[in-house]
């Protein structure tokens, strides 16, 4: 640390606690909505709807950087758009605390916002406090990078197990705390930005001189204080232009679906914009700015694979994933801590063979540092996708906020995600830190806070591919959804047959609302929580018996008695515990669902066998092992074309990186 400035300790510090407070919201995020916020929607659309929103989130979180870019590089400057950013941030975690949908989607519009004011602009002015030419600017980002894994590292272990195991709120409200923490550190400290340090080189050495300078300060401070109308300033208009769009990002996130729509033509207008400053530009500028949109294709395709930890690898690792350590069932939320770690460990001697291989003038370029990037970014996939070789039988302790059960599934030894991670981790220690700082050095200063915006947005659309490829991951149909089809198509029958019995001279079939096959999502989610309660005492008496001796092996007086508590809570009086036609429809629902589970057990099996991951009898499976192997081949089919296509992509890298080179000009 004391060959690089001293502002890179604030800068450090700042971003670990800020990162602290991201992270911790992210490890918790995905499992936040599919096991609790979204409990009461049956799977997969569940999973979809958790998948839509994170996706959104992301995407939007890697959008708004571009506008706090540019807002910075107009008016605010960096120094004021990183408080502000924090601010915004801060009251986002807090709100998140408040478990409702509507406040989910307030918390994220906030969180989002400050992330886009604050991202871009602590970068730019870890990019000002070094000299385009200075050896240590590789160096410099990768420390900072560092910053940013340490409280990466540090959430998940912190918020991640405070919510999964004690309570979502104060995981989310922890998470507020760091936010709070790291804001005071910049606001304490941001007078170290007044000087900066520069670095000479003499035939004797290097020496450091410190300069006067003014960091992050606001480009025009008499424009921002310039009186608009009714004595309200440029400065107070952007304060409150940001909270009135918190309704707007909100409403964009709980309509997911839209973010087509949305964001690809606002990609485009940037990228547009790009291109025409580009154009007119000089010669050497405008090949710089064409490397950075070649890069960003790229990029985009890393950070669309990469992202998946959140999303798909987290569920994955939730139901396919021996979790088991001396008898311990590590929480999910702690895996999200794996690739800071490897970070933590990784950086420094990162960042030493970068200096000794430029010492030796041997240093690869940017672009073979991307390639290197995305082949070992695909070596980490592909070894998901081998995984099933391993796969065993594993008690896995699944839960929610209603239940917990025990389920005997197809998972794969921890071993190969923690490798998975790493080699991931090594790829974006090639990518990532690189990126960053490649674009304050191709980038004209006068627009480097858009170029980086526009950086980031290569990562919104990235969360936004992602969103897509991690719904390829889901099932299609589970057995809940096949058992609330039956109910759907026999309800109504069922209930006709009931009323004939308590008021025989009743002939007409009732019109009630309840009586209808368009169910609301809770009336679903009630219901579904008995037929999984049901499934429960299947995934006990029955993992191992075959299909002809089901429906003598289940106990469907224990299953019945607790669907009919969830019916109780809807007030339905019609249905009473005697009532033969009910009982006899929860069991031809439950019968389907086992039907239903043997049947996609046994696909999985039969491809899992040709493919040469299963060798033992097949009999000595569960139905339930069966049943979570399609759900495992799934997960790791995607893991695997996703590796081939990393590997293929940073093949042609390689054979572009010459003619990328040239265009950066000694860069």
């Amino acid at each position: 640390m004391n060959k690089h400035p001293k502002a890179l300790v604030m800068l450090f510090f700042t971003e670990m606690w800020e990162r602290f407070s991201f992270y911790g919201m992210r490890a918790l995020l995905i499992l936040y909505l599919t096991k609790q916020l979204f409990e009461h929607i049956l799977e997969p659309e569940k999973s979809n709807i958790a998948y839509g929103i994170y996706a959104a989130y992301g995407a939007l979180v890697y959008a708004t950087p571009f506008i706090g870019g540019l807002i910075a590089d107009k008016f605010l400057g960096p120094k004021k758009a990183i408080v502000w950013g924090a601010i915004l941030m801060a009251i986002g975690h807090f709100v998140m605390a408040i478990e409702t949908e509507f406040w989910l989607y307030v918390a994220l519009a906030f969180l989002i916002l400050g992330n886009g004011f604050f991202k871009p602009n602590i970068s730019s002015i870890v990019g000002e406090l070094y000299d385009k030419g200075d050896i240590r600017r590789d160096g410099g980002f990768t420390i900072f990078y560092m910053g940013v894994n340490l409280g990466a590292f540090l959430s998940p272990l912190a918020c991640g197990m405070l919510g999964e195991l004690v309570g979502w709120e104060y995981g989310f409200g922890l998470a507020g705390l760091g936010m709070i923490a790291g804001l005071f550190i910049f606001q304490k400290n941001k007078d170290l930005l007044n000087v900066k340090e520069k670095l000479i080189i003499t035939e004797t050495g290097t020496e450091k001189h410190e300069v006067p300078a003014n960091i992050g300060d606001p480009p025009h401070p008499d424009r921002l204080q310039k009186s608009l109308f009714f004595g309200i300033n440029t400065e107070t208009l952007i304060y409150a232009v940001s909270i009135i769009s918190v309704g707007f990002i909100a409403l964009l996130i709980s309509n997911y679906e839209v973010m087509s729509y949305f964001l690809t033509p606002f990609a485009i207008a940037v990228i547009l914009i790009i291109i025409i400053k580009a154009f007119v530009s000089e010669k050497v500028e405008r090949e710089r700015l064409f490397v950075i949109l070649i890069l960003l294709v790229f990029t985009t395709l890393f950070w669309a694979f990469f992202e998946q930890a959140g999303s798909s690898l987290t569920l994955f690792t939730y139901g396919n994933v021996d979790r088991s350590v001396f008898n311990f069932r590590v929480p999910t939320s702690l895996f999200q801590s794996v690739n800071p770690l490897f970070i933590l460990i990784l950086a420094s001697p990162f960042t030493m063979l970068w200096l000794k291989l430029a010492e030796k003038k041997k240093e690869p370029n940017t672009p073979v540092k991307f390639g290197l990037g995305l082949l070992l970014l695909g070596l980490g996939f592909i070894v998901l996708g081998i995984s099933p070789n391993f796969m065993q039988q594993t008690e896995l302790l699944l839960n929610n906020e209603t239940y917990r059960y025990i389920i005997i599934a197809a998972t794969v030894p921890m071993t190969f995600l923690i490798l998975s991670y790493m080699l991931q981790t090594m790829g974006e220690l090639c990518l990532s830190p690189i990126g960053l700082s490649m674009v304050t050095r191709l980038a004209s200063p006068k627009i480097v806070g858009m170029v980086l915006g526009a950086w980031f947005l290569s990562s919104a659309m990235a969360h936004h591919i992602g969103g897509v490829i991690a719904k390829t991951t889901s099932v299609k149909e589970s057995s809940v959804d096949v058992m609330w089809k039956t109910i759907e198509d026999n309800y109504s029958k069922a209930i006709f047959y009931q009323d004939s019995i308590i008021s025989p001279n009743k002939t007409e079939k009732p019109h009630d609302s309840i009586y209808q096959k368009e169910f609301s999502h809770t009336y679903k989610g009630l219901i579904s929580n008995s037929l999984l309660k049901g499934f429960e005492v299947i995934l006990i008496q029955g993992n191992t018996i075959n299909s002809e001796e089901k429906g003598k092996s289940f106990n469907y007086a224990q299953i019945l008695d607790s669907s009919f508590v969830a019916y109780e809570k809807l007030h339905i009086s019609r249905i009473v515990k005697d009532s033969v036609a009910y009982k006899n429809l929860l069991t031809q629902a439950f019968k389907s669902g086992i039907d239903h589970m043997i049947e996609v057990g046994n696909i999985a099996l039969n491809h899992a066998e040709k493919e040469g991951y299963i060798e033992s009898n097949r009999e000595s499976l569960s139905i339930t092992s069966k049943h979570s192997l399609s759900n495992l081949l799934q997960f790791t089919g995607v893991f695997y074309t996703l590796g081939l296509i990393a590997v293929a992509a940073s093949i042609l890298l390689f054979l572009l990186a010459p003619g990328i080179k040239k265009m950066m000009h000694g860069a």
